[in-house]
């Protein structure tokens, strides 16, 4: 792999951004591929490598943004015919570049670690820690009093929670959870500082009864009713737990649940009621809406209308195209791919 892109990648992965490393790992001529060609590819579709010619690059980086999204590696072939070329594990789309030829990419997501927020050093608070960090969690201490001897597998304790934004490293975002496990210390205080970290879930390891009069107390303060209602309570699925590590492992497991249901287009209510630790990954999504996607009229491409770099006006309607070429080719006789373009809309209809 070329020196600048490794580097590159370093450099995302420092700054926990999410991308994609796209590798050739089969060509057949004549196409300008060759194995070991690659690129990598940001979450906004930024496209820098090279992996043949340009009519390669929507395609690529549209299923980029798609494997960021499950968070699943997957092998693209490219060629002529999808049709011949699909085999088991292989998304098989058209290689429209005129050279001809077809290539296999492999698409490696990597992202960044998932943050789990720990409030409290109870002992459902330091299991939390130990079990999140062995299920490869950025795991971060939220405590004014915590001893950093009982959390050794924390990333960081933050002492102060009014200041939790500014120092832990990283943006929190929707990969990230916050369990509030305090048991009566605090535990208003630390429930306000959890959801303004605006964490995909939000659990609090407490009864029903407390949560009751806490609600109470939060709202009388001005906190937003849909903000507690978002909170899980008791935190976790119900599996019986008795023993704070069980605890950790039934909060943990309902973590795996939500962001499992979030990923799929499912309510937290749909996800499996006894969800695997390990499940984590839905299904691939369905591709993008109808309006989101324009098609070439030349080759016949699909083309992202959002990020489409080529595109023509004419007689009052928009055009998109995967390469340059394509775009010359249709306005130079607009009347024949125009013709073409409608016929294929009407089939589709």
């Amino acid at each position: 792999m070329r020196r600048d892109l490794l580097t590159l990648a370093a450099e995302l992965a420092r700054q926990d951004e999410p991308f994609v490393l796209a590798t050739v790992v089969r060509r057949e001529a004549p196409s300008s591929a060759q194995v070991g060609d690659a690129a990598v590819v940001t979450a906004s579709g930024e496209f820098r490598g090279w992996l043949g010619g340009s009519c390669t690059t929507p395609t690529v980086a549209r299923e980029a943004v798609r494997a960021l999204a499950d968070g699943r590696p997957r092998l693209v072939a490219l060629s002529p015919d999808p049709a011949k070329d699909r085999r088991p594990g292989v998304t098989a789309l058209p290689m429209t570049c005129h050279s001809g030829g077809s290539v296999d990419i492999y698409l490696e997501p990597v992202l960044p670690a998932r943050r789990l927020f720990v409030f409290g050093h109870s002992p459902v608070a330091r299991a939390l820690v130990r079990i999140g960090k062995a299920m490869e969690f950025s795991v971060h201490v939220v405590a004014p009093d915590a001893d950093p001897r009982a959390f050794p597998d924390a990333e960081e304790i933050v002492t102060d929670s009014a200041g939790l934004a500014a120092s832990s490293p990283g943006r929190p975002s929707a990969r990230a959870a916050a369990v509030v496990a305090t048991m009566g210390e605090g535990d208003e205080e630390a429930l306000l500082a959890a959801l303004a970290l605006s964490p995909e879930y939000v659990g609090l390891v407490a009864s029903k009864k407390r949560f009751a009069e806490m609600r109470e107390t939060l709202e009388a303060r001005g906190a937003a009713p849909a903000a507690l209602a978002r909170v899980d309570c008791p935190a976790g699925l119900d599996i019986g737990a008795k023993a704070p590590a069980e605890i950790a492992i039934s909060i943990l497991a309902g973590i795996v649940a939500k962001h499992s249901a979030a990923l799929s287009g499912r309510s937290a209510a749909e996800a499996p009621a006894a969800a695997s630790l390990s499940g984590m990954l839905p299904s691939r999504p369905e591709p993008s809406a109808a309006g989101l996607e324009g098609r070439d009229p030349v080759c016949g491409m699909t083309v992202e209308i959002a990020t489409a770099r080529h595109r023509a006006e004419l007689s009052g309607r928009s055009w998109v195209f995967c390469c340059s070429g394509c775009r010359e080719k249709f306005l130079a006789a607009p009347e024949r791919y125009g013709a073409a373009a409608s016929h294929a809309a009407r089939d589709r209809a």
